[in-house]
């Protein structure tokens, strides 16, 4: 094992803490909701946030695995560090982390089945099996071009609606409406990484959609979900005539122009590391801004 990283910096780079915000922003949202219905369970909010971040991190996990066993990571330059790949951390030793990841997460779900009952259930099993199917088997969603609907289901309306409901025991549309935004900031963030590794996952056989239909597709799916995420909060006043302080969440476009410049000019890949990053800062934002307003 390579002496320049820790144990613990190199479990950091497993479980890519840059990405969990995917996780954390829907369930923000979702608390907020909730709470502003006047149905706040602090200790449901808290096993949502645990569950949620589990599964992405166990997603994470699941990448680096079975990327690895497919040789998928061989000829990857730029991105985060595959610590599989790199000899950091035996497969053994990945493995068994993403099955305690999940398994954690289980638990989690056991203690929201009992508050919200069996629809949670069904939430929990398709979140664990799309995280294990995102890179596992033949029908890898990573692999096959679906991990963009999925992103922006799971991670929007899903996460947000789940973490709301299990607090509120009911579901409504402005939920719904809302947990998009969330969801289209995190196929942002995959856009972002499926076009900084789009010469590599054509090699590897990932027919992602950036490989499917071009870097042009992807900058512009990018700008688009961007944007739109945007202006979620404004058709949620318009759609409610309630709570237009929320609409101070579509602020954060101002802060996601440069990322913008940087994704629709990119040439090599090289700067994408930092707009990925950029973009998850920017979905944190937004969620904090949209749930500040939705209670002021």
């Amino acid at each position: 094992m390579p002496t320049a990283y820790s144990k613990s910096k190199i479990w950091l780079l497993a479980i890519r803490p840059k990405t969990l915000w995917a996780a954390v922003a829907p369930v923000i949202i979702g608390t907020a909701m909730a709470y502003e219905a006047g149905g706040f369970q602090l200790l449901a909010g808290a096993a949502a946030l645990f569950g949620g971040t589990l599964i992405q991190i166990g997603t994470n996990l699941a990448n680096d695995y079975f990327d690895f066993k497919k040789g998928a990571d061989y000829q990857r330059e730029l991105g985060p560090t595959r610590v599989t790949q790199a000899g950091l951390v035996s497969p053994t030793e990945i493995k068994t982390a993403m099955v305690l990841a999940f398994g954690l997460a289980f638990l989690a779900g056991i203690y929201l089945v009992y508050l919200a009952g069996w629809p949670i259930v069904a939430i929990g099993i398709l979140s664990i099996t799309f995280g294990v199917l995102y890179t596992a088997t033949k029908l890898a969603l990573g692999y096959s071009g679906l991990a963009d609907f999925f992103v922006l289901v799971f991670f929007g309306p899903v996460a947000t609606g789940g973490t709301y409901y299990v607090q509120t025991l009911e579901i409504n549309s402005a939920v719904i409406l809302a947990g998009l935004a969330p969801g289209l900031f995190s196929v942002a963030i995959l856009t972002v990484n499926n076009l900084r590794d789009i010469e590599t996952d054509k090699i590897a056989g990932k027919k992602t959609m950036a490989v499917r239909f071009g870097s042009t597709f992807a900058k512009a799916e990018y700008t688009i979900a961007i944007v739109t995420a945007s202006l979620v909060p404004l058709v949620l006043w318009l759609m409610t005539k309630e709570h237009y302080r929320a609409t101070f969440a579509a602020a954060v476009i101002l802060f996601a122009l440069r990322p913008i410049r940087k994704v629709l000019s990119n040439k090599d890949g090289t700067e994408l590391n930092s707009v990925l990053a950029q973009t998850a800062q920017i979905l944190l934002l937004y969620s904090l801004l949209f749930s500040i307003g939705w209670l002021l």
